[in-house]
């Protein structure tokens, strides 16, 4: 990605960032030094932009939202399309306001790309969805998958740096954009420094524990309604290709609904793509690393610690 170096002679907006693996407690944290520090919540999860879609995507609940103020959640429907350079835009408005305001701007999720994007400057293509062309890719993508990637490949090489080869959905994006555009993925991409002073919090803990962790969370999800849920949007006439229709813990639905698996099956192959799905977010994490306070969730005094982060950051 080219990088436009040229220092910003502006005043920094101090924003805090909190990220993590799926049901690793950036919620809790971010609720919690919200309310110490007069925050407010940007939500950085790509999932919980849809409407109707609460107990899948764990989004905060009206408890939760009423102790501390969030944007960016429950603001567009399941069949509209958001895209990284749409929250980039509405990221970035969002936390104008809030700084605007006297307040703490707190990007909070587990979309890694999201926080990267947001923190490093990225400047992403906003070329808008072609209907036709992405379902042209669609098909190939179910047929052969290997080679849209090669498609890919042919015309962006570049892009193997950035693009996981079987996240077709990413795969799909990066061409589509490449040839409505006539211009490479990769090229359009640019990053520039933002206007942005950053303290980056990782939560983390040990990854068996975390993988129990998110089964009980999953198996209150399936206590609580989610089967229902689903069937709500299956019967309002959401398709399973939409891209929220084809997240994680709804599309391990389409069997069940096509009467060949039970919902203890689709439990259980939840779990496993959640796991799966952690390993991933550790990946778009990485480059990170460094520059993130990395805090044990299982010590039992990671808020603290937290908190006085923060404090010392803000000083």
């Amino acid at each position: 990605m080219e990088t436009d170096t040229s220092p910003d002679t502006g005043c920094l907006t101090p924003i805090i960032t909190i990220v993590g693996p799926t049901a690793a407690g950036k919620t809790a944290l971010g609720i919690f030094l919200a309310q110490q520090f007069s925050g407010e919540i940007i939500s950085a999860d790509s999932r919980q932009f849809y409407q109707l879609m609460d107990i899948g995507t764990a989004k905060p609940t009206a408890d939760e939202r009423a102790a501390a103020p969030h944007h960016l959640i429950d603001f567009v429907d399941p069949d509209e399309t958001v895209g990284l350079a749409g929250f980039l835009r509405l990221a970035r408005e969002a936390i104008d306001d809030i700084a605007g305001r006297g307040k703490l701007p707190m990007v909070v999720g587990g979309t890694g790309q999201y926080v990267r994007a947001l923190v490093e400057g990225w400047q992403v293509p906003n070329v808008p969805p072609d209907a036709v062309l992405r379902e042209k890719l669609e098909r190939q993508a179910k047929t052969d998958p290997e080679g849209l990637w090669q498609q890919l490949m042919d015309l962006d090489p570049d892009a193997e740096a950035f693009i996981d080869r079987r996240n077709l959905r990413r795969v799909i994006r990066a061409l589509e954009v490449t040839l409505k555009s006539g211009k490479p993925f990769s090229a359009l991409r640019r990053r520039i420094s933002p206007p942005y002073r950053v303290l980056s919090l990782g939560l983390t803990m040990d990854r068996a524990a975390l993988h129990a962790r998110v089964d009980a969370r999953i198996d209150r999800m399936m206590e609580a309604g989610l089967e229902a849920e689903v069937r709500g949007l299956v019967n309002l006439g959401y398709d399973w290709r939409l891209p929220a229709m084809s997240g994680l813990g709804y599309i391990q639905f389409r069997p069940y609904f096509e009467a060949e698996e039970s919902l203890e099956e689709v439990a259980a192959r939840i779990k496993i793509d959640t796991h799966d799905f952690i390993r991933r977010q550790y990946t778009w994490f990485r480059p990170l690393l460094e520059a993130t306070e990395w805090l044990d969730v299982q010590s039992p005094k990671y808020q603290e610690r937290a908190r006085d982060l923060v404090a010392a950051f803000l000083k």
